[in-house]
């Protein structure tokens, strides 16, 4: 039994990060070919009312799913009781967007926002009532159908969303890409777990999910708005335009370094969880990790900054050319992420984390975008520091012996990205810039590092390989 449950996790850990992965591939294939088709200013206005749509999510979901999932015995009458009140919560949020959207419309001065919104938050109605399905197959660890259900909507929405933009129907693409996709949910997860409610509404059973989940919806009304307050105030007091480069700059800057923390966490946080007990063990693995992740996300997003120019040129065209200082910047912002998340994240330090970040918000967003981006590098650095300090408490592991370990690899991939820079300054086309660019750095940065002698190669290789 014991067994077949390890089993069932290791196939649910594949299936989800495979999800993970051909999702974010497509958003990033789709997202080119839209792009390309569509302008800046449908992207922005799309994202105007993101920490509205943001709140409502955050209410309707009310951490009912994360309480049934965790519960040790599911009966008929949660699930019926919690499918009853995602409809009635689906219907409430629907209904306030939609007196809301006129007003939202008025606070960016942006018309298109009242149709547009009542026509996105339609998924409002149907989105949530998958609740019960989904903590069935959750709890079954049945990953496998949320992957082909999460793959094939993807696909379909986007290839519909495609095809409406190349009709010429402009910011509307984006808005029936989503409402499909939504739909599609619906469908494919009722047609697979085939459940309807058979029990009444039942006082007990919605105690014990509202008992726990109002406890996660002051959490998660707090990091809707914290999450989405930056495109709120760009879209106010900037154009659409502004939001939407930095809608794309920020969708790029993000994804290597998300996914690449990602995959390297998943593979050594077995190691973690063998060692926990012992500080020595743990703070020699611990620096290690770091300095692999370091090894890896350090010289792509340096790379990438450098490369941005004829990356954004190539893929969605030179109409997209003043995003390309946003995303120089975001790779110098990013590239610093994974160590935060490998820091862990203390509530204490998270609450620090959001205050700072919100006083330099507002003490540099009225300068603009660029001091903005600017100051988000500052505060990845001081808070960096507040992290490396509960770090250093627990296992000894502080600020200057984790800068010390990295500093090697973040030199040399400044260096290596600063070459890379010069020397594409001489090839003329765009696409032959980023395949010489890449090939030329990662060359530079391999024979680099084992001229010396960084011990991540062979750290590298070693997650690679089929080694246990």
């Amino acid at each position: 039994m014991a067994e077949s449950l390890k089993h069932k996790a290791k196939i649910g850990i594949y299936w989800t990060f495979l999800n993970q992965g051909a999702t974010h591939v497509m958003q990033f294939v789709v997202g080119i070919v839209m792009a390309r088709l569509l302008s800046p200013e449908d992207f922005g206005i799309t994202a105007l009312p993101a920490v509205f749509m943001a709140i409502a999510h955050s209410l309707m979901n009310c951490g009912f799913a994360t309480a049934l999932i965790r519960k040790p015995e599911v009966t008929q009458k949660d699930l019926s009781t919690s499918f009853y009140y995602s409809i009635l919560m689906g219907v409430v949020c629907y209904i306030c967007m939609f007196v809301a959207s006129p007003y939202i419309a008025d606070f960016y001065s942006t018309p298109i926002l009242k149709p547009l919104i009542r026509v996105t938050c339609l998924s409002f109605l149907w989105g949530p009532i998958i609740t019960p399905q989904t903590v069935i197959l959750n709890r079954r660890l049945d990953f496998k159908t949320q992957t082909r259900i999460s793959v094939i909507n993807k696909f379909v929405s986007g290839v519909i969303g495609i095809c409406v933009a190349y009709a010429g129907y402009g910011i509307w693409a984006l808005v029936v890409s989503g409402v499909c996709a939504s739909l599609m949910g619906l469908i494919q997860t009722w047609v697979t777990v085939r459940w309807l409610p058979t029990e009444p509404w039942n006082k007990e059973s919605f105690r014990y999910l509202w008992n726990f989940g109002n406890k996660m919806l002051g959490v998660s009304f707090i990091e809707a708005i914290y999450n989405n307050i930056t495109p709120m105030v760009i879209g106010k007091y900037y154009s659409t335009n502004d939001l939407g480069y930095y809608n794309r700059a920020l969708g790029y800057a993000h994804l290597p370094s998300t996914q690449i923390s990602s995959v390297v966490q998943r593979v050594t946080y077995p190691t973690l969880s063998k060692i926990q007990d012992d500080d020595v063990k743990l703070g020699l693995a611990y620096r290690k990790i770091l300095r692999v992740i370091s090894f890896i996300v350090f010289p792509s997003m340096f790379m990438l900054c450098a490369l941005a120019q004829p990356f954004v040129y190539t893929l969605i065209t030179e109409k997209w050319a003043p995003c390309i200082p946003y995303l120089r910047l975001m790779c110098l912002w990013w590239c610093w992420v994974p160590i935060h998340q490998i820091n862990g994240n203390l509530l204490l330090v998270k609450g620090i984390k959001r205050s700072i970040a919100l006083l330099i918000m507002l003490c540099t967003l009225p300068m603009g975008i660029i001091p903005f981006l600017l100051g988000s590098i500052f505060n990845c650095i001081l808070v960096l520091f507040i992290n490396t300090f509960y770090t250093g408490k627990l296992i000894n592991v502080g600020f200057f012996i984790q800068m010390k370990d990295i500093l090697p690899v973040v030199v040399l991939s400044a260096i290596v990205a600063l070459l890379v820079y010069i020397v594409t300054l001489f090839v003329h086309d765009s696409m032959l810039q980023i395949l010489f660019g890449l090939v030329f750095g990662t060359s530079i940065y391999y024979l680099c590092a084992k001229f010396l002698n960084f011990s991540e190669i062979e750290d590298v290789k070693y997650m690679l390989s089929k080694k246990k």
